[in-house]
């Protein structure tokens, strides 16, 4: 009787566990705006709508917040040797996250970015090693729409998945190709392959409220630039 006893409150033991660890499991989504994030290098740069048509392109449908950020260019020039985005970005929990994208590329000379995403990948500067684990094959189309973050290797394209463990992280989008657009992120541990099953969503009030708080300086960069100042620069 003892015995049965004991493996009755072993059980019971395990089952609130289990229970505890899937109720502790929540879903994690975190949206972020483009040009709020905590540093943008140039030439990298947040840009207005017409901006886009400035450049030789053609003007964007509304993006979120009204802005988004690029590397200001035509679509046909490929570039992109220098200059990111950077995130800071608070993971309140153990687990394996994925990215989307709110994105527009033009063609096949605008439609691709650097990613890394520390402390899971390493601290290197993919425009300098060329490594293509970090390279992002982005969707093309020339509207505001949603693309997960993927590995572009030579044998085929690939969603990426990183783990990471609660605590900070820095999530850096590197310029690639000169006129690839970034609008919006969506972070989630929600790892479905279609932007439906994983919820995916613009950034909130209180969202970019909270990202507005983490810029301490706004800084020089971060400035709406259009094609044309930047013209008028040489």
């Amino acid at each position: 009787m003892q015995k049965f006893i004991t493996l009755i409150i072993s059980f019971l033991m395990f089952f609130i566990l289990c229970v505890s660890f899937i109720v502790a499991a929540e879903d994690v989504e975190i949206a972020l705006e483009a040009e709020l994030a905590s540093k943008i290098q140039k030439p990298m740069v947040i840009a207005l709508p017409i901006d886009a048509k400035d450049a030789g392109g053609v003007e964007t449908d509304e993006p979120s917040g009204g802005k988004y950020v690029w590397a200001p260019g035509p679509p046909v020039t490929g570039g992109g040797g220098s200059g990111f985005m950077e995130f800071k970005v608070d993971i309140p929990q153990d687990d394996t996250y994925a990215i989307w994208g709110r994105v527009i590329a033009w063609d096949g000379n605008s439609d691709s970015f650097w990613v890394t995403w520390m402390p899971a990948d390493p601290e290197e500067n993919p425009q300098q090693t060329d490594n293509v684990e970090f390279r992002w094959g982005v969707a093309g189309g020339g509207t505001w729409h949603w693309d997960r973050i993927n590995h572009w290797l030579d044998g085929g394209t690939f969603d990426r998945e990183w783990e990471l463990e609660k605590g900070e992280s820095i999530l850096k989008i590197w310029t690639r190709e000169d006129a690839t657009m970034l609008d919006c992120l969506f972070i989630t541990n929600n790892l479905a392959a279609n932007e439906g099953g994983a919820n995916v969503r613009l950034p909130e009030d209180d969202e970019r409220e909270e990202q507005e708080g983490n810029i301490a300086v706004e800084p020089l960069e971060k400035i709406s630039t259009t094609w044309g100042s930047i013209k008028n620069q040489y």
